[in-house]
């Protein structure tokens, strides 16, 4: 497909080349940069265009999640999975490190609460965790926006595969954390951390910030409003000419589905770290790795 402009109301306009259609795609279901080439998704269609619509291979599909041009269809899809694995490693360092790693506001609050406490070492823990989790998000911003100047297709695929490798590395870890030595525990924590920050951020570029994954606070918050304008009783009156309150089912969707992710990720995570132990990181890293390197194997096989 070939973006060849931007509509009123956010539409994007694509030829599809496959099919020679040319179909106008809301902003929610298609893609951005106009003039740019839909690589990812020459014989991809976008869900809410029903004459526009062929197959995709698998490893066009996993291409398409870490593609430059982006669908909210994708952007929900690596969501989803990204909200899996996060609350899978959550749930998992608890049970290995008694600590949750994606939880700054509670790293912070735990830093003023040792400090007052004068458990100075704990404080300073905190600390290198809040600090691990910023400079993943910096990392995360730094390469991306690098990748994206560089017009790389998949300019994601490369966090995706640092997060893959930090994974693997605190399985790795487990050996030594059985002993319970500070030193040990401080680097899992730290590389938990770094990781999260690293997710966190990549979802936030990919999705335009629409989608968090490490942390349900503010998807809680969102879908409150939106329960809430769901809820809401307008009153309609004849003379009424002030706007609706009508909710965003949509993002109320959205939001239910990646709280229920983390969730359903926290009790796998809970559970394979319980009987499996550190092992139970290789699927949640060759999950992703499968999707970071669906790039490279679609480019070889196209050759």
């Amino acid at each position: 497909m070939i973006i060849t402009g931007l509509g009123e109301g956010g539409a994007v306009f694509v030829r599809c080349e496959d099919s020679r259609i040319t179909a106008a795609v809301q902003q929610h279901s298609g893609c951005r940069a106009p003039g740019a080439e839909y690589h990812a998704y020459r014989t991809v269609i976008m869900h809410d265009v029903s004459f526009c619509r062929a197959k995709r291979m698998p490893i066009q599909y996993l291409s398409g999640l870490t593609a430059q041009v982006r669908t909210g269809q994708a952007d929900l899809h690596i969501g989803v999975i990204l909200a899996l694995v996060a609350g899978a490693l959550n749930a998992g360092g608890f049970l290995a490190i008694g600590q949750y790693t994606s939880h700054m506001t509670g790293m912070v609050s735990a830093v003023a609460d040792h400090i007052v406490l004068r458990n100075f070492a704990l404080a300073g823990i905190a600390a290198i965790a809040w600090i691990a989790f910023l400079a993943g998000a910096a990392f995360t911003a730094l390469i991306v926006n690098y990748l994206r100047r560089a017009d790389v297709r998949h300019p994601y695929a490369v966090p995706l595969l640092l997060e893959v490798s930090l994974i693997l590395l605190f399985g790795a870890f487990g050996a030594t954390l059985e002993k319970h030595e500070a030193l040990d525990v401080s680097l899992a924590v730290t590389t938990l951390c770094f990781t999260m920050g690293l997710q966190n951020a990549l979802i936030t570029k990919i999705s335009q910030a629409e989608i968090r994954t490490t942390h349900v606070t503010g998807l809680t918050t969102d879908l409150g409003i939106e329960i809430g304008k769901l809820l809401y009783w307008n009153g309609k009156r004849p003379d009424d000419k002030r706007v609706p309150v009508l909710a965003n089912r949509n993002k109320l969707r959205v939001h239910a589905m990646l709280i229920a992710s983390f969730l359903v990720g926290g009790s796998a995570g809970a559970l394979g770290f319980h009987y499996a132990g550190f092992i139970f990181t290789v699927p949640l890293a060759l999950a992703l790795a499968v999707i970071a390197v669906a790039p490279a194997v679609g480019s070889v096989r196209s050759k």
